[in-house]
């Protein structure tokens, strides 16, 4: 399973921080429903961690609820050939830092699942297997999340464009992009 993939973290407690470490794969397919599957390709989210900029680890995708950042150094990400990898350093020092650290340590927290948008020519839909295939090749992270539920919401699904090599208008890119996007 990709999108909320189970979360594979090492926990740590260390000087009043928790230290977790963790990956989401590249490569492993999910189903999303009514015959449609996605898998990220390795380096998908590269550019974006290479250039430095700003992602969060949130409770949920809830940008209220900030859980560690790269900006202020208690996030690191490294994009390997297999996976995006994380190392994040939580400071239980907000409600809901620490309900989201007692929501793992009680396996209750099950997946990562990344906040991101496709850029123009950054996805490829294909038929496979009687459905369609979409690969994303390029993804602008800017987020990554523990979840409690392994999967994208109906709506989610419902608001990705899944056509084959279609033309597109020259915004469609864009607005296809921030339909994408969930904060």
């Amino acid at each position: 399973m990709l999108f909320g993939a189970p979360i594979a973290f090492e926990i740590r407690a260390e000087g009043g921080a928790t230290r977790l470490s963790g990956r989401f794969p590249y490569g492993a397919e999910t189903t999303l429903g009514d015959g449609r599957r996605e898998r990220f390709a390795a380096g998908a989210f590269r550019a974006r961690v290479q250039t430095g900029e700003n992602i969060f680890l949130l409770a949920g995708h809830d940008a209220e609820k900030p859980l560690a950042s790269t900006e202020a150094g208690s996030l690191t990400l490294r994009d390997g050939d297999d996976a995006l990898h994380i190392e994040a350093r939580v400071v239980p020092s907000t409600s809901w830092a620490n309900d989201a650290l007692a929501a793992l340590a009680a396996g209750l927290t099950k997946g990562l699942s990344p906040g991101f948008r496709v850029p123009a020519g950054g996805d490829l839909v294909t038929r496979a297997d009687g459905g369609l295939l979409r690969t994303v090749t390029r993804a602008d992270l800017f987020e990554i999340s523990m979840v409690t539920r392994a999967a994208y919401d109906q709506a989610q699904i419902a608001a990705r464009s899944w056509t084959v090599a279609a033309a597109e208008s020259p915004d469609a890119g864009l607005q296809r992009a921030l339909r994408r996007w969930r904060a």
